[in-house]
């Protein structure tokens, strides 16, 4: 059975120092440190999930070019490496988890020491 969105938010929520917010009224995000590391919207009805997929858009088309009908850039914010990927089409599963995994320490790794998940140290 193929990983759902529900499935993705609730690997993301498992991650240290993760939580859920709904900063817009019916857009699930996922933070760590106070910051987005992963868009969900509506879980149960979502087909798609925003994630940083790299530190720059030359690095985050190395998805869109892999899996040219299910990644484009996400809106606004795509510039800066952000990607939407449609959860259920081509894009294997396991890169689903990876590219939250990506995500995740991208975020984690720019933050203040302060706001760092315990384990983690400056990079």
């Amino acid at each position: 059975m193929a990983v759902s969105v529900a499935d993705l938010l609730a690997y993301s929520l498992g991650k240290p120092g993760a939580f859920e917010d709904d900063p817009w009224g019916g857009d699930i995000v996922a933070k760590v440190g106070g910051k987005i590391f992963a868009f969900f919207g509506d879980p149960e009805t979502s087909t798609a999930m925003g994630v940083k997929c790299g530190r720059d858009r030359d690095a985050a088309d190395e998805w869109v070019a892999r899996y040219p009908e299910d990644v484009e850039p996400s809106s606004y914010i795509g510039r800066f490496g952000w990607n939407s990927l449609t959860v259920g089409g081509a894009i294997p599963d396991q890169d689903l988890f990876e590219a939250l995994d990506t995500s995740y320490l991208e975020i984690v790794v720019k933050l203040p020491n302060r706001d760092r998940p315990a384990g983690y140290e400056k990079a």
